[in-house]
């Protein structure tokens, strides 16, 4: 049967991720904004679907999946947990915890190794590997989970921390540990919340040490900092979490 991957959402990371599978020798068919998987259920039968769309649109693209596709999805978005997944009635989708940064006009930078937990896994780690971009697959939901979390720990606190400080997470580390240290705990409170179970606070700081290492002058605030303050607000709201960290920057920083 003739290989085929379809990619939803052809920004910076679902072109990565097809050339990396047109590379393997599978047909790419993209859905853009205008069309649907719906119009291609009668004509291809996907080894992957790869959602590529930005952490605000994911969860209605799921909403749009055929159910049976529903376990050939790949999601590769920040913020992720398996509580997204399992609201739209996903129990086994592939996922992976993007570590390099691609913007438009530069090659691939590499923070870390990405790992993959599904499916699918051994699909994108060689497709990845055909751009030269390590990834590696994790042996367990439960350390999957770990993985995630400690990708939010890393993009909400720099991301947030910017907001206040700005420069790279080398200067947030080493300029202002306090201001970091306290929004980390912030973070985790909520990660906490959304997971259902207390996270190794430990290891996860361990883990977004060696992320900052891996490039230290990734600058702290993207344009997304402040909706993801104010996204972070909204679950510490819905969980009755004090978080004063975040709410002290959101004073200061937000509309």
């Amino acid at each position: 049967m003739h290989k085929s991957i379809i990619v939803i959402g052809m920004g910076e990371l679902g072109c990565v991720l097809a050339k990396g599978c047109l590379k393997l020798g599978y047909s790419v068919t993209p859905v853009t904004r205008h069309n649907s998987l719906n119009d291609f259920v009668d004509q291809i039968e996907p080894q992957a679907i790869i959602i590529a769309v930005g952490e605000a649109d994911v969860h209605e693209v799921m909403t749009q999946v055929p159910e049976q596709w529903k376990s050939h999805v790949v999601l590769i978005q920040n913020e992720l947990l398996p509580r997204d997944w399992q609201a739209h009635a996903f129990d086994n989708p592939t996922i992976i915890s993007v570590w390099f940064e691609k913007k438009k006009g530069k090659t691939c930078k590499v923070v870390l190794p990405s790992p993959v937990y599904g499916p699918n896994a051994q699909l994108i780690v060689q497709a990845l590997a055909q751009l030269d971009l390590p990834a590696y697959i994790v042996a367990s939901a439960e350390e999957l989970e770990y993985e995630l979390v400690k990708k939010n720990l890393y993009i909400l606190t720099s991301n947030i921390a910017g907001l206040e400080v700005g420069g790279t997470v080398a200067q947030l580390a080493q300029q202002h540990s306090e201001l970091l240290h306290a929004l980390a705990n912030d973070v985790l409170d909520i990660q906490d919340w959304l997971t259902h179970r207390q996270q190794d606070r430990s290891r996860l700081m361990q883990g977004l040490a060696q992320a900052f290492e891996g490039d230290p002058q990734h600058q702290c605030m993207g344009r997304s900092a402040p909706a993801r303050l104010r996204r972070a607000l909204g679950f510490a709201s819905e969980a009755g979490l004090a978080v004063p960290t975040l709410h002290a920057i959101a004073q200061k920083h937000l509309d």
